[in-house]
C-alpha cells in the first residue's frame, strides 16, 4: 500500500505539521529522552492519566535509561496535530485516541471505537487473541508507526444537551461535539458536528458554540463541569461502547531502540490500558450519584432515536468498505466480536442479571 496516498490532512487531523525533524533522541550518559505529544490538556481527567502512567512507566521500568518528556497539548503541537508531528519527526511518539486520524486512514477508528462496536473486554479481546494489534501494525507501517492500545474510557456516555431529544428530528441543525465514525453518523442524522480538543469544549459549551456535546462518562464529565451549563445528560451512548487510547512511536525511533526498551513501551502500555479503564470504571458509578444530586436529570434515549443511529452508522461504515484495509479490519473486529459476545451473553452477562436479582 502506498504510504503517499494516505499522508494527506483530513477534517478530524488538523492543520498539516510542518516536517522540521527534531534532532536525533537526546542521549546523555547512556540515557535516551523521547518527546511525547498528546492530544490531552494537562491534568485532564483520565485521558491525560493514562498519558502520564505511560510515560512514568517507561522511564521507571527502564531505570531512568529511557526517559519519557510529555508535553500535552498545545504545548509542543496542537491536539489534533500530534500523528503528522509523530510520522514527520518532529515528536518521537504521541498519545491518543486514534479515531482522530480517520482523515489519514478510515481503518484507525477502530482502535479507538465505532458506532455499535466493541465494549472494552470485546476489544481486548479482539486486540490481543484474535489479530487486532497485527492489525494496528500493518495500519502503523503506512505511515511509519508502531502503536499498542494504552488506555481505555470504557463504555461513553450519550452526552449533554441543551434539550432533550425526543426523536432523531432533534438531532436536524444540532451543534454537536463527537469525533470519528459516531460524529459522521450524527452528521447523517442533520446535525452539525464539530470536533474540539476536550480542553476546549466546555468554553465552546458554555459560549454557545455547541448546543450539545459527548465527552467519556459521569466522572471526567463532572470533572470537566458540563453540568454548570447544562443539566440534561444522557448516559447510554452509541458512537463509543468501549474506547481505547493509542501510544504510537516513530517507527524509525522504536526501530533504533533495544530490545529491552521496546519491551518496556509495550508492556507500560498494555498495562497503562487496564489501569486507566479501571480507573473510569471505579469513579463512574459515585460520579453519577453527584451529578444526580446535583440536579441533573439523567436520560436515555427512545427506540425510535437508537433505530436512527443504527441506520446512521451502517451507512457510515458501508461508505469505507471499498478500503481494503478497512474491509479487513472490519471483518477482522465482527468475526471476534460475535466470538466474544456469543460467550459473555451466556456467562457473566447472564450472572450479573442474576445476583442483581438474588442479592439485590
Amino acid at each position: 500500500m502506498d504510504r503517499r496516498k494516505f499522508l494527506k490532512s483530513g477534517a478530524l487531523g488538523g492543520a498539516a505539521v510542518a516536517a522540521v525533524p527534531l534532532a536525533a533522541p537526546a542521549y546523555a550518559q547512556g540515557k535516551r529522552t523521547l518527546t511525547l505529544v498528546t492530544s490531552w490538556g494537562r491534568g485532564l481527567a483520565g485521558v491525560h492519566d493514562a498519558a502520564d502512567r505511560a510515560a512514568n512507566s517507561i522511564t521507571e521500568m527502564s531505570d531512568g535509561s529511557l526517559t519519557i518528556d510529555l508535553k500535552a497539548a498545545g504545548e509542543l503541537v496542537g491536539a489534533f496535530e500530534v500523528f503528522d508531528a509523530v510520522t514527520s519527526g518532529q515528536a518521537d511518539m504521541y498519545h491518543a485516541a486514534d479515531y482522530y486520524f480517520v482523515g489519514q486512514h478510515p481503518g484507525y477508528a477502530f482502535f479507538t471505537s465505532v458506532p455499535f462496536g466493541m465494549t472494552a473486554q470485546e476489544l481486548v479481546n479482539w486486540y490481543y487473541q484474535d489479530g487486532g494489534h497485527d492489525l494496528h501494525d500493518e495500519l502503523g507501517q503506512i505511515f511509519g508507526l508502531k502503536s499498542f492500545i494504552a488506555g481505555n474510557t470504557g463504555a461513553q456516555a450519550g452526552g449533554w444537551f441543551r434539550k432533550e431529544i425526543n426523536g432523531p428530528e432533534d438531532f436536524n441543525g444540532l451543534k454537536f461535539r463527537m469525533p470519528g465514525l459516531g460524529g459522521k453518523a450524527l452528521g447523517k442524522l442533520g446535525a452539525s458536528v464539530q470536533n474540539v480538543p476536550g480542553a476546549e469544549v466546555y468554553q465552546q459549551l458554555a459560549s454557545g458554540g455547541l448546543d450539545g456535546t459527548e465527552w467519556i462518562g459521569p466522572w471526567a464529565d463532572e470533572k470537566a463541569g458540563f453540568q454548570e451549563i447544562t443539566k440534561t445528560y444522557y448516559t447510554a451512548g452509541f458512537h463509543e461502547p468501549g474506547a481505547a487510547l493509542s501510544l504510537a512511536t516513530n517507527r524509525e525511533v522504536f526501530e533504533s531502540l533495544s530490545p529491552a526498551h521496546k519491551k518496556i513501551i509495550e508492556i507500560a502500555a498494555g498495562e497503562g490500558h487496564q489501569w486507566n479503564l479501571s480507573q473510569f470504571l471505579a469513579n463512574n458509578g459515585a460520579a453519577l450519584q453527584r451529578l444526580q444530586a446535583s440536579g441533573v436529570k439523567v436520560l436515555s434515549f427512545p427506540d425510535s432515536v437508537w433505530d436512527a443511529f443504527g441506520a446512521a452508522s451502517n451507512e457510515v461504515l458501508e461508505e469505507s468498505m471499498g478500503d481494503e484495509l478497512f474491509k479487513k479490519i472490519y471483518d477482522s473486529v465482527m468475526a471476534s466480536m460475535r466470538s466474544s459476545s456469543g460467550w459473555l451473553k451466556q456467562s457473566s452477562t447472564a450472572y450479573v442479571s442474576q445476583r442483581d436479582r438474588v442479592m439485590g
